[in-house]
């Protein structure tokens, strides 16, 4: 008997990950030189016989094997078989002739797209009898994460009494730059790793000419990775808030469980992904010994079918689950639009986002001792009462001057004032506002909008106060019937549990999926920062 693994417990903690957080895959238009050639199953377990066959008939075509060896980039030879390397369009479609080829891919860039979540979902670390204890908070299990890296001195990978690293690891732990092996893995951050060969064959230059900088590691210079894997498998951080709002315990949804990190996106032109080193990482992973493979990548609509093999994460992901591997990707971020959803082959859990049942409710009170409760994330004093207006403008349509994102106001009319405005956006439209307003010497914001789960703070904590447009429209009523209108704003509290029903997130894809719409795949829908919702794609 082998050593018991509690995958199936482990997984519905970590659906959370892939629901809240997308990597968006998009093709960047580039003369591409890599190619994918996918031979398939692997057809006899030596990887060192397998690469050698990869050069072998890489030579066959470029016409020795020296060639051969400066035009590979990578071999597949773990979960499939096959390789990457530089090729022209002729030597390309000499090598899809030849036997026991699949098929040729052209490499392709892609680019790049909480407290309270886990006790939500009915996990709690202070119940003794949910999933989260009986899967032994994921102790033994070793969760791969395929993103931007990690920053490994974030308290949430602390190995602190964690026991020995699970004995089916095989994976390493590399170093480079700023990044060392030896002081940076642990018994929590067991493996790391970074792929960037096929993105820089694509890229043509030196990785930090963008100005953003980049190491060549697995450190994450851009913070995505870390969350994900923070998020997956995050260790206990107690007394965590936000100025003071949801406080709680921060964690991943194993916190006992390890991780294999690897680092396949770059931080360029706001974040690219070569899919030959996301094909590389499916393979290393494979063979080092992951339970669970958790991907916040997707791709762009229009879909590859399910078996075109230029689909990189339904073929990595089909050899990975082949292994006893379970895949866990996000549906996206395009909703509410119907037919967005990505990541649809049947072998992966997709994972939809939902909100949860936490809000802040910001009292506003108006000089006539109504109250009423936005939501703001708003830590500040209490802003005492002050006059309250809406900018109106003359002419046939006085509330054009009221628009959040058009706002136009001087001190004048504003200075020491809270302003009240209208929007049909979402966060831009706030900040844009919240910003003039405090430019112009305004003291608090308050905007009527259409109500959704995104919930921002205004910058430097300034007051911005979100209602919808029925609250907003009484509001407005009272500022013209009244000769000196004033409101006072007090902070924002913290309210979980039934009062704030759970629902799916505006922004999170929709079904049926856009291959084979009459064909209904069942996808998780989980908290966004898993209770069980289930929708239809």
């Amino acid at each position: 008997m082998g050593k018991p693994r509690p995958i199936c417990a482990l997984v519905c903690l970590l659906l959370f990950l892939c629901g809240q957080v997308i990597l968006m895959i998009t093709k960047v238009e580039a003369t591409s030189n890599v190619h994918i050639v996918y031979l398939g199953g692997k057809q006899h377990d030596d990887p060192m016989l397998k690469t050698d066959s990869h050069h072998d008939m890489l030579a066959s075509i470029v016409g020795s094997k020296e060639i051969a060896s400066e035009l590979m980039v990578y071999s597949y030879k773990h979960g499939f078989s096959g390789f990457a390397a530089k090729l022209t369009e002729s030597q390309a479609q000499k090598v899809a002739e030849l036997p026991g080829v699949v098929r040729v891919i052209p490499n392709s860039l892609h680019g790049l797209q909480t407290t309270r979540s886990w006790d939500f979902l009915g996990l709690s670390a202070h119940s003794p009898v949910n999933t989260l204890h009986n899967s032994s908070m994921g102790d033994g299990v070793i969760i791969g994460v395929l993103d931007t890296g990690i920053w490994p001195e974030a308290k949430a990978f602390s190995d602190k009494g964690l026991g020995p690293i699970p004995s089916h690891w095989k994976g390493v732990c590399e170093s480079g730059k700023r990044f060392k092996a030896k002081s940076h893995c642990n018994k929590k951050i067991i493996g790391a790793r970074w792929f960037v060969e096929g993105f820089l064959a694509e890229y043509g230059q030196p990785l930090n000419t963008s100005g953003n900088r980049e190491f060549f590691s697995p450190r994450d210079a851009n913070g995505h990775g870390t969350h994900t894997a923070s998020t997956a498998a995050g260790t206990f951080i107690d007394n965590v808030s936000y100025r003071g709002l949801a406080l709680g315990t921060i964690r991943g949804g194993a916190p006992r469980a390890r991780l294999a990190i690897y680092k396949v996106c770059w931080n360029v032109l706001g974040g690219q992904c070569s899919s030959a080193d996301i094909l590389k990482a499916f393979d290393e992973a494979i063979h080092d010994g992951v339970d669970v493979l958790s991907l916040s990548i997707g791709s762009s609509i229009p879909l590859f079918s399910d078996i075109d093999e230029r689909d990189g994460i339904a073929t990595g992901s089909f050899h990975a689950v082949a292994k006893g591997i379970t895949v866990v990707c996000g549906a996206a971020n395009d909703g509410p639009f119907a037919q967005t959803v990505q990541n649809t082959a049947p072998w992966i859990l997709t994972v939809a986002a939902s909100s949860m049942d936490r809000a802040f409710p910001t009292p506003v009170t108006l000089g006539n001792n109504k109250t009423f409760l936005g939501q703001a994330i708003y830590s500040g004093k209490e802003i005492g009462f002050r006059s309250l207006i809406y900018p109106e403008a003359k002419g046939l349509d006085p509330n054009s001057a009221g628009v959040c994102q058009f706002l136009s106001v001087d001190n004048s009319m504003v200075a020491g004032k809270v302003v009240l405005c209208f929007t049909s956006m979402n966060l831009g439209a706030v900040r844009s506002a919240a910003e003039v307003v405090k430019e112009a010497g305004g003291v608090g914001l308050i905007v009527a909008k259409n109500p959704s789960e995104a919930l921002y703070p205004c910058t430097d904590g300034f007051p911005c106060i979100e209602v919808d447009y029925e609250i907003g429209t009484q509001i407005l009523f009272y500022i013209r019937s009244t000769r000196s209108p004033v409101v006072k704003l007090s902070p924002s509290k913290t309210i979980v549990g039934k009062p704030v029903l759970a629902k799916a997130a505006h922004f999170s894809s929709r079904g049926p999926n856009s291959i084979a719409p009459a064909i209904l795949k069942v996808t998780l829908l989980q908290s966004m920062t898993c209770r069980m919702f289930y929708i239809l794609t």
